[in-house]
């Protein structure tokens, strides 16, 4: 009988990859970037609003499409992420439009910093990239399709010549903190090299210059000096320099050991390099004037100025400033770009306005930066500052679908870095939604001293109303400052409201059956087809009789207590691993009928922002079969893998919605740096009958209001399910015929999946009204 079961077991599952794979061959499917509904910010409507946030943007200008037009390059330190700008004309001027497509034109797994610089002279910026360790890692940028940029690598390792007797090649080495400088330091074309020596507490700035001799076109290097302009970085203080001949004085121990940005400019027109510096855990932006030549630096404590810029409002960003000089203001003169360059948010930076603009206002010459915004960008985009988890559901009692974001941000009156529910309600229509900033503290929720909290909208006590769980730490502190972050269980609010009107929650109640910890991704899905939803948790919980870092399956009995009805079924559901093998962290699963066979499919995401898909999850046993070319791009036309970025620490937050209700849901993905992408499904065909022989099923009237009449050719039973694929009602009664009250459903599509006795199936189609 085992034996039996096995068989049919192992025959379901591959009957699932099969269908999968002919799914692939004949029709394919899979998701495309698209902003199916807008965003409003008061009277703004944001232009970027899915473009999925910024936390520490590096900024580079490039020709990206060809027409002649710089668009913009961003990398994303603390994510990892590159992200892609077209420069398009609106009104009767020009914007920025966030573009993915042409991010897949960068190489993958970039990390510390990325700028965009010719070194060859061919008009196409080169790319230049922390490697190995702190070395730099060059790609060249040679002529692609249409003019789009194809990077080829030159050098994992650029060098520089040193003509001692055990010199030689040696590597030029930025360490792990520091950004360089890569410019023509010396007027002769050729760009050069400047960086801070990492070795050092107290650091003076390396110069490595290009000494090609054939033209423009080479990177030979060689160390021209170890001690640029005269200038060393004391550790006194953020503002703190010694000028030759002085040196640094001793202190007891450093105040700052980070590291250290450098940007060089010629900020007062007379031929030469001046310098802007910052360093980690400091706000200000340094200027340091050269007094010497291009050829020989020199700077001095006259030429210092710790407010910069004079005429405007002073560079002052939470935490380790960094400046870019690049055109953003469409006028082709290189403005000034100022954002946070922290490799991750530890020191809790709200980066929701963190990038500054000053704008060049000087038509020739010597640059004038006029302060001009603190959200350059992040202005157009839905951003909730670190760690954003959206969830959809009718909150407001009006049929249409409203849009709930977990998030971290100080926002509260004394500044402390709470986690807030936002809420947008969809102001819009069903067939063209608008979400609309209503609160960004739903429920008060910023008072419970929460971090890291990951709501979902779902009715737990079947009674036809959406209620709210979540996952979430509490975070306190003593009167020393000292931080204590304590996992809370996962809790749920129930609705008291009556049907339809607005949801009204009540007291939290904690599933005590249910362990988490910090940073747990929960979804509430019919695992075992009984009409209950039970849950699927990615956890990092680790302990020593089950394994961490797994999707957890939890059945609801559906009997007795809501905060006991949860047992722990299976702690490594699926054997869920990532590439290489392990174990992923800051797993996060949503289960949608997303390639329309009536049957629910389980995505996940994790920290190594690999996103992957196990169709008919339920049909598969033992290690899950997933999918990653999931992505379709325009550009290409290929379907690829996701391009999120890869940091183990990420949070990404999976939800899925028909928030435009056209019947087939869309892919709405949280991300680390605090914003949310959209993606709509591609090619994605609703399957009328999944067994051999199609199933007769009639539905009547259809569209309906009140109920709908199900007629099949043979006696069945069948189930009422969401686009998502969430079973809502089912009838185990055989017959050929059904009358189904619609009473409790908001107007959308639904589908009606019917079943004889001896397997044959059909789906159709039901639009309530």
């Amino acid at each position: 009988m085992r034996h039996s079961i096995f068989l049919l077991l192992t025959a379901a599952t591959l009957a699932g990859v099969a269908r999968q794979a002919a799914a692939q061959t004949t029709q394919p499917f899979g998701f495309e970037f698209k902003a199916v509904a807008k965003v409003v910010h008061g009277t703004d409507t944001l232009r970027n609003a899915w473009a999925g946030g910024l936390n520490s943007p590096q900024f580079s200008n490039i020709d990206l499409n060809g027409d002649q037009q710089p668009d913009l390059y961003l990398f994303d330190r603390a994510t990892t992420r590159s992200m892609t700008f077209l420069s398009v004309t609106s009104g009767t001027g020009r914007a920025w439009q966030y573009a993915p497509e042409y991010e897949t034109l960068f190489p993958s797994g970039l990390q510390g910093w990325v700028l965009l610089r010719d070194y060859d002279c061919d008009g196409r910026p080169d790319l230049f990239t922390y490697g190995n360790g702190g070395d730099i890692r060059v790609y060249r940028n040679v002529a692609g399709t249409n003019g789009q940029p194809n990077f080829q690598l030159t050098t994992n390792q650029l060098t520089y010549f040193d003509p001692s007797p055990t010199g030689g090649n040696v590597n030029i080495t930025t360490g792990g903190y520091n950004l360089p400088a890569i410019q023509d330091v010396n007027g002769d074309g050729r760009l050069d090299i400047l960086t801070y020596d990492f070795a050092s507490t107290s650091p003076s700035i390396n110069y490595y210059r290009n000494s090609t001799t054939t033209g423009c076109g080479g990177l030979a290097m060689v160390e021209a000096t170890s001690y640029w302009g005269g200038i060393t970085a004391c550790l006194s203080g953020c503002t703190g320099f010694a000028f030759e001949p002085d040196l640094c004085r001793a202190i007891p121990r450093p105040n700052h050991t980070g590291g250290y940005n450098l940007e060089v400019v010629d900020l007062d027109g007379d031929g030469d390099l001046d310098v802007l510096t910052a360093r980690d855990n400091c706000a200000e932006l340094i200027s340091l004037r050269n007094d010497g030549t291009s050829q020989l630096a020199r700077m001095t404590a006259a030429g210092i100025n710790l407010n910069f810029p004079a005429s405007t409002s002073p560079v002052r960003v939470p935490n380790f400033p960094s400046a870019y000089l690049v055109d953003v203001t469409f006028d082709g003169r290189p403005d000034m770009v100022v954002a946070p360059n922290l490799y991750d948010n530890t020191d809790t930076v709200d980066t929701r306005a963190s990038v500054h603009l000053y704008r060049n206002t000087s038509a020739s010459g010597a640059p004038a930066y006029a302060f001009q915004q603190n959200n350059f960008l992040q202005e157009g985009m839905l951003d909730v500052s670190e760690a954003a988890a959206p969830t959809f559901g009718d909150l407001t009692g009006d049929g249409l679908v409203d849009m709930l974001i977990g998030g971290t941000s100080r926002n509260t009156p004394n500044q402390r870095y709470r986690a807030t529910l936002s809420l947008y309600r969809n102001v819009g229509t069903a067939g063209k939604p608008v979400f609309e900033l209503v609160t960004s503290d739903y429920l008060g929720l910023s008072s419970r001293h929460l971090v890291a909290i990951k709501p979902v909208l779902v009715d737990l006590n079947r009674d036809g109303k959406l209620d709210l769980a979540y996952t979430s730490t509490q975070r306190t502190s003593n009167s020393a400052g000292t931080i204590t972050d304590a996992v809370a269980p996962l809790a749920v609010m129930l609705n008291t409201a009556n049907a339809g009107q607005a949801a009204t929650f009540g007291a939290a109640t904690l599933l005590s059956t249910i362990s988490a910890t910090v940073n747990d991704g929960p979804c509430f899905t019919d695992v075992d087809g009984d009409g209950i939803v039970d849950l699927l948790l990615g956890t990092n919980l680790n302990s020593s009789d089950i394994p961490g870092f797994s999707l957890r399956y939890y059945r609801n009995s559906g009997m007795g207590s809501l905060s006991q009805a949860f047992t722990l079924v299976n702690s490594d559901y699926g054997q869920i691993r990532v590439s290489d093998g392990s174990r992923p962290g800051n797993l996060h699963p949503v289960v949608a009928d997303f390639d329309g066979d009536s049957f629910p499919d389980l995505l996940t995401a994790d920290g190594s922002g690999e996103i992957r898909l196990y169709s008919n999850f339920r049909a598969q046993t033992g290690a899950f079969l997933p999918r990653t070319d999931l992505f379709f791009n325009p550009l290409v036309g290929q379907f690829q893998n996701a391009r999120l970025g890869a940091v183990s620490r990420a949070r990404f937050a999976p939800a899925v919605a028909d928030v435009n209700q056209d019947g087939s849901p869309e892919l709405y993905l949280g991300t680390e740096a605090g914003g949310v992408l959209s993606f709509s499904i591609r090619s994605r065909v609703l399957t009328s009958a999944p067994a051999a022989a199609a199933l007769p099923l009639q539905l009547y009237p259809n569209p309906a209001t009140t109920a709908v009449t199900i007629e099949a050719a043979r006696p069945v039973r069948f189930t009422l399910l969401d686009v998502t694929g969430r079973v809502l009602r089912r009838q185990m009664q055989v017959l050929r015929t059904h009358t189904l009250s619609l009473s409790g459903l908001a107007p959308g599509v639904y589908l009606i999946r019917c079943e004889t006795e001896t397997g044959e199936q059909a789906v159709k189609r039901l639009v309530v009204q």
